[in-house]
């Protein structure tokens, strides 16, 4: 049997052709379009009833979306983790698979938290300005031992920030809205608080909660305000669980001393964004997963998945790349 699959994962479409033969093997026909950054709405509704399969990244499959792909879309195997972009309840609705690679990303973006909170507290990328500029002047810096880290969500990744920043002999304040494992909390000394109370004691916050109803804009201008006006703010989860409107006007206003983001409400991040023009804020286009040992994992898993929903049969010896 034949099967025809919508590729729009902007991470494996440059390799797609190490690919192939796996596709080939089994009877898979690839549809790739030109994608930057993510597929809209409108974008995937041009190939409505045309896949069988999608190999997806951060593309919107929305109700209306999932609508018009049934009952010939049978699985939506996402390049990742996150599935917050696709709507859980339409694919069961019309009994359409969802697959993910779970823990995909946890340490490249752990390392990421740890490099930005580094970055901040030693001032290197400041100092390395001052001195091209033709300066020689010494911006004090702190010891990270003598700084309070707040945890947003206490999942993989956020206990992977946990682990790195007690090597460094902070103290760690946790958020989360589930229970967590006391083992862990045992083990690390962690020391799980609600969020007014992690806001107002920490110097760095890292955000590493996933996207829900419950965390949309969970930083805002009331949660700014709690904030120490030194503390700075890491965003490496989602862009929506900042309100960037927000987060602009506490750096205006001096609020919070500063800010690293990896991703945004929207992405790419405008060109007229004020964040481009402040000083005090760290900036990368939604990269903080790159690792090229993650990346094949990912690859292979989402293959894997894809397959499985589309009730494919598939021989191990076939991913002996990346079993």
């Amino acid at each position: 049997m034949k099967y025809t699959v919508l590729l729009t994962a902007p991470y494996m479409i440059p390799f797609v052709d190490r690919f192939k033969s796996v596709f080939d093997q089994y009877g898979i026909e690839l549809i790739v379009p030109d994608v930057h950054e993510r597929m809209e709405e409108e974008d995937l509704l041009k190939y409505a009833g045309q896949f069988d399969g999608a190999i997806c990244g951060d593309d919107r499959y929305t109700k209306r979306v999932i609508s018009a792909c049934a009952p010939r879309l049978k699985v939506i195997s996402k390049w990742g983790t996150g599935i917050d972009s696709i709507d859980a309840s339409a694919c069961s609705r019309y009994e359409i698979k969802i697959g993910r690679t779970l823990n995909a990303f946890t340490l490249p973006v752990a390392d990421t938290v740890l490099g930005y909170i580094l970055a901040f507290a030693r001032r290197q990328p400041w100092m390395d300005s001052e001195m091209k500029s033709g300066k020689w002047e010494k911006i004090p810096g702190k010891a990270l031992s003598e700084c309070t880290l707040g945890v947003i969500g206490v999942g993989n990744i956020g206990k992977a920030v946990t682990r790195r920043a007690k090597a460094f002999e902070m103290k760690v304040f946790g958020n989360d809205i589930i229970e967590i494992d006391p083992v862990f909390v045992e083990e690390t000394g962690i020391e799980m608080t609600d969020l007014q109370s992690l806001l107002s004691q920490s110097d760095f916050v890292s955000i590493n909660c996933d996207l829900n109803r419950t965390s949309h804009h969970l930083m805002n201008s009331d949660t700014f305000a709690l904030m120490k006006p030194n503390a700075v703010l890491i965003n490496s989860a989602r862009g929506p669980i900042v309100d960037e409107k927000a987060l602009i006007v506490a750096l205006q206003k001096a609020q919070i001393a500063g800010a690293a983001l990896d991703v945004f409400e929207h992405e790419p991040l405008p060109l007229n964004s004020p964040l481009l023009k402040m000083d005090n804020v760290m900036l990368a286009p939604h990269n903080s997963n790159s690792s090229p040992a993650a990346w094949e994992r990912v690859h292979w898993n989402t293959i894997r998945n894809l397959l499985d929903g589309l009730g494919i049969q598939y021989l191990y010896t076939d991913f002996t790349e990346y079993p």
